[in-house]
């Protein structure tokens, strides 16, 4: 018996013990946070349609906002007799749940480093594409105890190929491929899945057009922009949306890391970093953030703070270009 099969055995055991479960995520959520907590959500209320299943948030994403909304809020006096599960959120100050703390017990379950564990259980594995990756897997494992329908598989295969850039990322397996098979065979709908993913506005298309127009390169090739609240009015953008700018960055050959710096309503600076080849996520724990080792986020809170971490972050690729080969 594996450690891996012995954590997960426990948090099913534990998941049975309980007659209330919450669930939530990190805040900002993406699709694999959302396709997570809203995909465990209904395969436990599938399983076990005698437990009170709920999925409790304070923030959502008007980009996956075609899967539905989340459970309206419950009193506090709701917490304390029950099991709260965190998806896809590596640390408590990113638990998109105040009142967390307010429950009997915790289970993390994440796919992100665990630089800061909590949680009475922890499952954790750092080479997953994506959490959702990792409860099809919880699935796949007692589907003799588990149920699944076309709903639940859709959420959890929207995370599956958001977080894995269609399975192109580097953490894409066969296992992730697999994985993804066996949600297909519940008839996930991927014609309309992928039109609300990938179909963009007007505004969003000329959004694009800019970003490839007044992007920067550092000297030793980093990609830049700053999406400041200006710009995000020109174009008639959600925070969320002016994030996107980190996608349209990639693809310039000597390039090996690319930032996206989007002003916040609330004076903050959301930083959003990506690499290839080279880890990234040193630069973001060093900013306020971290995440993945090629993909991650930080937060500035001093404009000042936007060259320094610029300088960092182009010698870092400077000193990785000096000291490796076969780079692109």
């Amino acid at each position: 018996m594996t450690e891996q099969y012995k954590i997960m055995r426990k948090i099913l055991n534990k998941i049975k013990s309980y007659d209330k479960i919450i669930v939530t995520r990190h805040v900002r959520p993406d699709g694999d946070a959302i396709g997570s907590s809203r995909g465990l959500a209904a395969m436990l209320r599938l399983s076990f349609p005698e437990k009170k299943v709920y999925v409790q948030t304070e923030d959502s994403s008007d980009y996956l906002a075609f899967l539905g909304p989340d459970d309206a809020p419950l009193p506090d006096e709701e917490y304390k007799d029950a099991l709260l599960i965190v998806l896809d959120t590596a640390s408590v100050d990113r638990i998109s749940n105040k009142r967390y703390s307010l429950a009997k017990e915790i289970i993390k379950i994440d796919h992100h480093i665990d630089i800061r564990p909590y949680g009475k259980l922890s499952w954790v594995e750092d080479w997953r594409s994506s959490t959702c990756e990792m409860v099809a897997f919880f699935y796949e494992t007692f589907k003799k105890e588990l149920k699944l329908d076309k709903e639940a598989a859709t959420y959890i295969f929207t995370g599956l190929v958001t977080d894995s850039g269609r399975f192109r990322y580097e953490a894409t397996t066969g296992d992730t491929l697999r994985i993804g098979g066996m949600l297909l065979d519940y008839g996930v709908d991927t014609e309309t899945l992928y039109a609300h993913l990938y179909l963009e506005d007007y505004d969003q298309l000329k959004f694009q057009a800019y970003v490839l127009e007044h992007m920067q390169i550092t000297e030793h090739g980093v990609v830049y922009l700053h999406v400041d609240a200006e710009m995000q009015r020109k174009f008639n953008l959600t925070t969320e949306q002016a994030s996107e700018a980190v996608s349209y960055l990639k693809y310039i050959k000597e390039c090996i890391a690319w930032l996206a710096f989007i002003d916040m309503p609330d004076g903050s600076i959301r930083v959003r970093l990506r690499s290839r080849f080279m880890f990234i996520n040193g630069l973001a724990e060093k900013y306020n953030g971290g995440g993945h080792q090629c993909t991650c986020g930080a937060t500035l809170y001093d404009k000042a703070d936007i060259d320094k971490m610029l300088a960092d972050a182009d010698e870092m690729v400077a000193e990785y270009k000096n000291t490796h080969e076969g780079w692109l």
